[in-house]
């Protein structure tokens, strides 16, 4: 085991915590996480196998979706590591080169799914609101400029963060308050004047979390405008239940961010199960779930299913 250095230090060691409390079961723990990780991992594949081969699922909303998969894996394989070490083999230690790698891609990932829930907002917005023109306006150019637009955000937002962490010295244990490296946390060990990194971590909040949830609530409006405005409620509930797969992504998103924002900004005192739990929730469900949500709510997505499934079985018949 290595030991920490208690005075400050430019290159330090930190320490993932498990589940306080629980240390002698991490290896029985680790079982559902082990199991809920892979059903990310294949959920997602599978959803960007469906787009890639199904001709059916080649449009817009399909493709952000495809985006969102994609970054769902890499969320996944972002922190995977780190947690499954800590219950496996109790590898607790980090340098923090390394800690800041994996928290660069954790947060630029989770902005770029930000954004992509944006994009897929404005598809529902396009498509509902302005159906007459909604191949002329989300052309593959829109959607590729979308999808590059929201990857392009989230690394150059987040590109300075690193760089101010390897400025501050840490001082005394550096024990994290997750299983993976997390910029608020990280902050929180620093030494000296970090003001003006919380700052910029803030606006970076504000300009990527804050607008998009603002976008997304704006264009709903605009929805539920459109859609109270069809004669008959047979053609409101189709128009509304287009957007049922977007919703629950919205909200299975957001409501753990958000949850573990508050939680560290005001909550310093909570009990460090609590920590764990809720950040495994904000990382691990997100990517577990959105599989489960379309493949139960989209009709297009069941039918690629069936179809996949089919075609094997009558394979395996023959």
């Amino acid at each position: 085991m290595l030991a920490f250095n208690s005075t400050a230090s430019n290159w330090p060691t930190f320490s993932f915590i498990g589940i306080p409390g629980l240390e002698a079961a991490h290896i029985w723990i680790s079982i559902p996480f082990c199991v809920l990780y892979i059903i990310a991992l294949v959920g997602n594949a599978l959803l960007l196998i469906l787009v890639t081969a199904e001709q059916n699922l080649h449009e817009p909303q399909f493709y952000f979706l495809a985006v969102l998969a994609l970054t769902d894996l890499g969320l996944s394989l972002s922190t995977m590591p780190s947690v499954l070490a800590v219950f496996w083999f109790d590898a607790r230690h980090i340098g923090l080169d390394a800690c800041l790698t994996q928290m660069f891609f954790i947060h630029t990932l989770s902005s770029v799914e930000s954004g992509i829930l944006v994009a897929m907002a404005f598809d529902r917005l396009v498509a509902i609101c302005a159906p007459l023109n909604y191949t002329r306006i989300l052309t593959h150019y829109t959607v590729a400029c979308l999808s590059g637009a929201a990857v392009l955000r989230g690394a150059t937002l987040l590109a300075p963060l690193p760089f101010f962490l390897k400025t501050f010295p840490f001082c005394g244990t550096n024990i994290l308050s997750h299983s993976y490296c997390y910029y608020p946390d990280m902050l929180n060990l620093a030494c000296g004047d970090v003001s003006f990194s919380s700052a910029y971590g803030l606006v970076f909040v504000l300009c990527t979390f804050v607008v998009d949830v603002i976008f997304i609530i704006a264009s709903y409006m605009k929805i539920l405008g459109t859609i109270m405005k069809l004669e008959t409620q047979d053609r409101n509930w189709k128009s509304l239940h287009t957007c049922a797969c977007h919703l629950c992504t919205v909200l299975v998103f957001y409501l753990p961010l958000i949850s573990l924002a508050v939680l560290h900004r005001y909550s310093r005192d909570a009990s460090p199960v609590l920590y764990t739990t809720m950040s495994n929730a904000y990382l691990l469900m997100t990517p577990l779930l959105n599989p489960l949500v379309y493949s139960v709510k989209s009709r297009q997505i069941q039918a690629a299913l069936r179809k996949r499934f089919w075609v094997q079985r009558v394979i395996a018949g023959e």
